[in-house]
C-alpha cells in the first residue's frame, strides 16, 4: 500500500545548512496505541489509513510515506544559561508539512525516530512513558485552550530502550505551526551567518507573521510579534499552575505554542516558587520566575536580529530594547485579566491587583490548591451560600476575611451570579493531568494496560466541564501520592 501525505515542504527548501536530511531508523515491530483521529482529520489525513498496520509503521517511522522529505532540523541554544553552539533534533525527524483544513500550515514530526547527526551520542529514541506525557500534557494543554504542539499518534516500537533500566521503545508524531525556535537563530549568529539569519528571519516572517511582511522595519517588527506571543503565552501557563520545567532558548517556539513537554508539571497546592524538574537544581524555571526567563530568551533572540536591524550596533541595540521593553506590559495586561476573569471580575478597578494579591498570598501560606481553589470560588460566585473553597486552607479564617472584600467587590458589577459563574467556568478548570494521575497512567501502560491512559485523555478533553462520573480525578494527589520530581526521560 502506498501512502501519500499532501506534503508541501518549506523549511527543506531552504539551504543546506539549515537541516540534515536523514531517514528515520525503522523499528522492529510497530504497534498503534493512540491515534488522534480528530486532528488527523484536521490535517487532511485518513484516520483509518493511519489505523492500519502500514499507518503504524509511518508513524514509527518503519516506512517513509510518499511525497516526505525527511529531515533533522540544526539549532543551538542556551541550557540553563550555558550556551551549547550545536544541538538540533537528536532524535526528531520532521517528515515534512501539510496545510490543514484551515489553511494552516503544520509540521508533522516524528519524536523517537533514531539517530540523526545532531544526536551527540544519543541513541535516537524515546522511551513509552516520556511519549505518553507528551501526548497527555500537550492535549490538555490544547483543551485549555493555551498555544500547544499537539500530538497526532503514539507508537511502541517492539523494541526496548536502555535508560537507568530498559524500558518499552515508543514514537511520538507531534504536529506544530512549526519547529523553529530561538535557537534556531542562535545557530547561524554563533556563526556570524548574516545571511543565515536574514534567510531565517524570512521564513519565519512568511509562515507566521505575514502581516509583517510589508512593515517599514519588518525586522523589528517580527520580533514585536514574538514578543507579544511570548507575553501572552506565559501568562496562559500562569493561569492554569504550568510549569514548563526547561525553558532553554532551544525550547523557545519563535511561533508562540507550547513545545517540548519534558519535566513539565501542573502545581497542586499554590506555590510561586515551585520547581518539579529533577534538573532544575537551582530553581531557575521556578513557575514565578517563568515571565523573567522568557524575557531572558527574547533578549537572546534579539541579539541574533542586531545586523538585521542596524549596522550601527549601538543604535541597533536601543532599538532592540525598546521592544524588548515592551514585554514586561504585555505581560502584566494579559495575566492581570486572566486573573481578573478567574475571580469574577468583568472590568478593572483600583484595588483589583492588590485584592487578587492578597487571594494568591493566602493560598501560598495557607498550602491551597490552586485548580481546587478557582474551581470552588466559580461554585461560590453562583451561590452566596457555597463554602468550599474555605477547606483548601489550612487557616478558614484567611478565606473567610478575603472573601468577605471578594464579595463586595463582585456587588459593585451589574453582572447576575448565573453570569458570571458561566464566564468563571469558562476559565478556572476542573481537571488538570495532576502529576499523580500521570506517573499511574504511565506505570499501566508499562505494565501494558491503556485503559487509564485513555480514561485520562477523555476526562481532560472537557477541561472545563464537571464530568461528575470522573469527579475524582479533579482531586490533589494524597500525601503518599505526590509527585514531588518529574524527568525529561526521553
Amino acid at each position: 500500500m502506498t501512502i501519500h501525505f499532501p506534503f508541501q515542504n518549506t523549511y527543506s527548501a531552504l539551504p543546506a545548512n539549515f537541516f540534515a536530511r536523514v531517514a528515520p531508523t525503522p523499528v522492529a515491530a510497530p504497534r498503534l496505541i493512540k491515534l488522534n483521529r480528530a486532528l488527523a482529520v484536521q490535517l487532511g489525513l485518513d484516520p483509518d489509513v493511519l489505523e492500519s498496520p502500514e499507518g503504524a509503521e509511518i508513524l514509527a517511522g518503519k516506512r517513509v510515506p510518499e511525497g516526505a522529505d525527511p529531515i533533522a532540523m540544526a539549532y543551538a541554544g542556551h541550557q540553563f544559561g550555558q550556551f551549547v553552539p550545536q544541538l538540533g533534533d537528536g532524535r526528531a525527524i520532521l517528515l515534512g508539512e501539510v496545510i490543514d483544513k484551515d489553511g494552516v500550515r503544520r509540521d508533522i514530526q516524528l519524536k523517537g525516530s533514531g539517530p540523526t547527526p545532531f544526536s551527540r551520542r544519543g541513541d535516537g529514541r524515546a522511551a513509552l512513558g516520556p511519549v505518553l506525557r507528551e501526548y497527555i500534557v500537550s492535549e490538555a494543554m490544547f483543551a485549555l485552550g493555551i498555544p500547544t504542539t499537539r500530538s497526532l499518534a503514539a507508537v511502541v516500537t517492539g523494541e526496548g530502550v536502555m535508560r537507568e533500566t530498559m524500558l518499552p521503545g515508543a514514537v511520538l508524531t507531534r504536529v506544530a505551526a512549526s519547529h523553529v525556535r530561538v535557537g534556531t537563530f542562535q545557530f547561524f549568529a554563533a556563526r556570524g551567518d548574516t545571511d543565515g539569519v536574514r534567510k531565517l528571519a524570512d521564513h519565519v516572517i512568511a509562515r507566521h507573521y505575514p502581516e509583517v511582511a510589508k512593515a517599514e522595519r519588518p525586522y523589528h517588527a517580527l520580533l514585536e510579534g514574538v514578543v507579544a506571543r511570548q507575553a501572552d503565552l506565559i501568562a496562559r501557563w500562569l493561569l492554569v499552575g504550568f510549569i514548563h520545567g526547561v525553558m532553554n532558548t532551544d525550547n523557545t517556539s519563535i511561533s508562540g505554542e507550547t513545545i517540548d513537554y519534558g519535566p513539565c508539571a501542573f502545581m497542586d497546592e499554590y506555590n510561586p516558587a515551585q520547581v518539579f524538574s529533577s534538573i532544575d537544581e537551582m530553581g531557575r524555571y521556578a513557575y514565578a520566575n517563568q515571565p523573567r526567563i522568557a524575557l531572558w530568551n527574547l533578549t537572546r533572540l534579539a541579539e541574533c536580529l542586531l545586523k538585521l536591524f542596524s549596522d550601527e550596533q549601538d543604535k541597533a541595540i536601543e532599538q532592540a530594547q525598546l521592544i524588548l521593553g515592551e514585554f514586561a506590559d504585555k505581560f502584566t495586561a494579559a495575566y492581570q485579566a486572566g486573573l481578573r476573569k478567574k475571580i469574577g471580575l468583568f472590568t478593572e478597578r483600583d484595588g483589583d491587583e492588590a485584592l487578587i494579591q492578597d487571594l494568591l498570598d493566602a493560598m501560598a501560606k495557607n498550602t491551597a490548591d490552586f485548580t481546587l481553589t478557582f474551581r470552588r470560588l466559580t461554585e461560590a460566585a453562583g451561590d452566596p451560600a457555597e463554602n468550599k473553597a474555605r477547606d483548601q486552607f489550612t487557616d478558614p479564617a484567611a478565606y473567610d476575611e478575603w472573601a468577605a472584600r471578594w464579595r463586595q467587590r463582585l456587588a459593585d458589577e451589574p453582572q447576575s451570579a448565573s453570569e458570571r459563574q458561566t464566564a468563571m467556568r469558562a476559565v478556572n478548570p476542573a481537571f488538570i493531568p495532576r502529576n499523580h494521575r500521570v506517573e499511574a497512567v504511565i506505570a499501566a501502560a508499562v505494565n501494558n494496560d491503556y485503559a487509564p491512559f485513555e480514561e485520562l485523555l477523555k476526562v481532560l478533553a472537557k477541561p472545563y466541564n464537571d464530568q461528575p462520573e470522573f469527579a475524582a480525578y479533579a482531586d490533589p494527589p494524597l500525601p503518599d501520592q505526590r509527585v514531588l520530581r518529574t524527568f525529561c526521560g526521553t
